[in-house]
């Protein structure tokens, strides 16, 4: 049977080179898009992000929650704190002002007594204290016996010291350094002269 030719219902021979065009086999275009695999590798990633991300920020709210609950109840123990603080503090007050009461009182009685003892000594000659000396030495006797009024006179004393010349001033100190650089600088160029 010749090439090309057909009798009846057999079917031609196919030729190997049947499909060939002049510049050789043609190409098999592929369909576009991704292939099953990819569709299901594609699904797989994108629950795997969506349940990592819900999980997450399930995790992230707990936590936020937390730390609001923390911050909140920290708070609140900073007020209890600052309530118990100025209790303490308006009965230290209560209990310094009673104390300087009792003291003021007693410095009080103290001053009648002494005025009432010295008051024979008043208006008796020439020379003699009169009623406001009497009460004023003995206001300066009491007073200054208590301790807050010695308190005060040692922290005068301290401060006229310092005022005085505790420590070095800083243009004394700045002196001390100028006469010491002045000095080397003497000591320098005459050892200069005696090398050479």
């Amino acid at each position: 049977m010749a090439a090309g030719m057909t009798f009846g219902n057999s079917t031609p021979e196919a030729s190997p080179y049947a499909d060939e065009g002049p510049y050789g086999a043609p190409v098999a275009h592929k369909k576009a898009g991704l292939t099953r695999r990819g569709r299901v590798a594609i699904a797989v990633a994108g629950v795997a992000i969506v349940g990592c991300g819900t999980i997450w920020f399930q995790a992230h709210s707990a936590a936020v929650a937390k730390d609001e609950k923390e911050a909140a109840a920290l708070q609140l123990q900073m007020k209890k704190l600052e309530l118990e603080e100025m209790r303490i503090r308006n009965e230290q007050a209560s209990t310094e002002k009673k104390a300087a009461a009792a003291s003021a009182e007693k410095i009080q009685a103290a001053v009648d007594k002494c005025v009432k003892d010295s008051s024979g000594l008043i208006g008796k000659g020439y020379g003699s204290p009169s009623r406001s000396d009497v009460v004023a030495d003995c206001k300066q006797q009491y007073e200054t016996a208590d301790g807050a009024g010695m308190q005060a006179a040692g922290n005068a004393q301290d401060a006229a010291g310092d005022a005085e010349g505790g420590e070095i001033g800083s243009p004394a100190l700045l002196g001390l350094v100028a006469g010491g650089g002045l000095a080397l600088a003497v000591f320098a160029r005459k050892g200069k002269k005696a090398d050479a």
